[in-house]
């Protein structure tokens, strides 16, 4: 059944695979899974993987302090209600809550929950109950839930009263979901942009995981400008302080709700940062695969470096006396152990778990129940990233190429898509869509004074003329090359009055800073070129 599984010691030849989950679930299962298993992964960093993790829907982590909209963003994207749903200036949402497609609207308790084999929530039955009594799932029929979930998340407080309190461990909880989600959305109120003690140690906890995170600044129609960029940088600092990376997080400003803007002042703002903002949940669907996928590589590395250092450890150990002694030693001395490693097997720093961590886990192990190194579990784990993992990038491709319109619909998606209300209408390259006028005759004057300088001969001038009064514009020969294109609409290579007044409204458009067509739109096609 298993290629690999040969015993000619030939060459191993990748496995096939039907789909990419089958893939992703069946590499795991055969040759992931072994290696966490023997070196006690599980007990240090995350759960083993069940196929419900490899099969659920692309789903959306909201995070963020209370009161800053975490529940109405939701709201807002599925215009629709969700059960159990609680909106306020004081902290409301005090329990995490999956919102998830269903047929019928309904809430199912987190005890309930954590033993449905067909959800991706199983191993949070280890955080107790505690949490379970915190944990829900809202279901219900509607089209955005139809291809994604989102999971709503208590709102962050400050002091060490409201940690404790919790009966839980937050930040691991909120972890355990950042491994698995999409994208991790963390919410600002353009009011509040103090960051608490505990949302510090959120956003370290997601440390991994900053290829998924985005942030997001609502309220911001409660400011005006110059305070809206003041606010804008102060988060920017704040973040700068917590999240350790060269790149800036991408940052979304706007008011995400279905109320008017108090401070309209940069409605075009909010929009373009709405759109941009849709259009990145809005491709999670069609990149599951690949998510999954890197996700698993990710995973792999780890289990790699973990085995290393379970199995290191435990070369170091007595055979009989003095074991208790040699495990402080070793857990002491444990950054040694890093760094050998690292040299011996060409690893990465970065593939290291974070040290701290490791050795306050590893105070409650027993060192005597170690494995030592295994080469074939190993080999196994490097033949999947060296030869697996490549075929099944090649399948995500063909799957992307069968699905090409998968992306999330319905709610808050369609309201900004088509008609007048969508983003860009009647502006730059569309204004004029709905008139009859052609709306370069407004300025064709102006443009004709121009055009008779150049010395038309025959009604048209030359591209050497017209280039002359075209770079007048300073714009870069590539941009003036893709006008020129669209202007000279019977393709003569030369240019009449109504082509010229189109290139001038064109270089126009440009310079506002809007984006030219990739092809001229019917509204724009000069009077005397229509129906040709």
């Amino acid at each position: 059944m298993f290629s690999w599984a040969n015993k000619d010691g030939k060459k191993k030849d990748p496995e096939l695979f039907q789909t990419v989950s089958d893939g992703l679930k069946r590499l795991y299962r055969t040759k992931l899974f072994p290696l966490e298993d023997t070196y006690r992964f599980h007990d240090f960093h995350s759960p083993a993987l069940e196929d419900a993790d490899f099969d659920n829907k692309p789903m959306v982590l909201l995070v963020g302090q209370y009161s800053t909209g975490k529940t109405t963003f939701i709201r807002h994207l599925m215009e629709q209600d969700f059960p159990g749903m609680r909106i306020g200036p004081e902290p409301t949402t005090d329990s995490f809550i999956a919102v998830m497609h269903g047929d019928q609207e309904g809430l199912i308790p987190g005890n309930a929950l954590v033993v449905d084999p067909k959800k991706p929530f199983r191993k949070l039955n280890a955080f107790g109950n505690a949490f379970l009594n915190r944990f829900i799932c809202a279901q219900m029929p509607n089209p955005v839930l139809d291809s994604i979930s989102i999971i709503d998340t208590p709102g962050i407080l400050s002091g060490e009263k409201q940690r404790i309190s919790r009966g839980y461990d937050f930040a691991a909880v909120l972890e355990w979901f950042a491994e698995r989600v999409d994208r991790i959305i963390l919410l600002f109120d353009a009011h509040k942009l103090d960051i608490s003690d505990e949302f510090s140690e959120v956003i370290r906890a997601l440390k991994n995981h900053e290829d998924k995170m985005r942030v997001v600044l609502n309220k911001a129609d409660q400011i005006g400008t110059q305070q809206l960029m003041r606010v804008y940088g102060a988060l920017m600092w704040s973040l700068g302080k917590i999240v350790n990376t060269p790149e800036v997080i991408r940052v979304y400003i706007g008011s995400f709700w279905a109320q008017p803007l108090l401070v309209p002042d940069n409605r075009k703002l909010f929009e373009a940062e709405e759109q941009d903002l849709f259009r990145d949940i809005q491709g999670l669907p069609r990149n599951a695969a690949l998510r999954k996928l890197n996700d698993l590589i990710k995973r792999a590395r780890l289990a790699k470096v973990h085995a290393y250092i379970i199995s290191a450890l435990k070369k170091e150990m007595p055979n009989v006396f003095g074991k208790e002694n040699k495990k402080k030693e070793l857990i002491a001395n444990l950054g040694d152990i890093y760094t050998r490693i690292e040299k011996e097997h060409q690893i990465s720093p970065g593939d290291f778990p974070k040290l701290s961590k490791m050795q306050e886990v590893l105070a409650g192990q027993d060192f005597t129940k170690f494995q030592g190194l295994k080469p074939k579990l190993l080999e196994a784990v490097e033949d999947m990233l060296a030869n697996d993992i490549a075929k099944l990038m090649t399948l995500v491709r063909q799957e992307e190429a069968a699905m090409p319109s998968q992306a999330v619909q319905g709610g808050a998606f369609d309201g900004t898509m088509n008609g007048p209300f969508g983003h860009g209408y009647g502006e730059g390259a569309s204004e004029g869509i709905d008139e009859l006028e052609w709306i370069v005759a407004r300025d064709k004057p102006t443009y004709d004074e121009i055009f008779y300088t150049l010395s038309p001969v025959n009604g048209k001038v030359s591209g050497a003329m017209a280039k002359k009064e075209m770079v007048k514009s300073k714009l870069p020969n590539n941009v003036l090359g893709k006008i020129w294109k669209l202007a000279d609409v019977d393709n003569d290579g030369y240019l009449d009055d109504e082509e010229f007044a189109l290139a001038n409204h064109l270089i126009k458009v440009k310079l506002e800073g809007h984006e030219l067509p990739a092809d001229l739109p019917d509204h724009l096609v000069p009077p005397s070129k229509r129906g040709q």
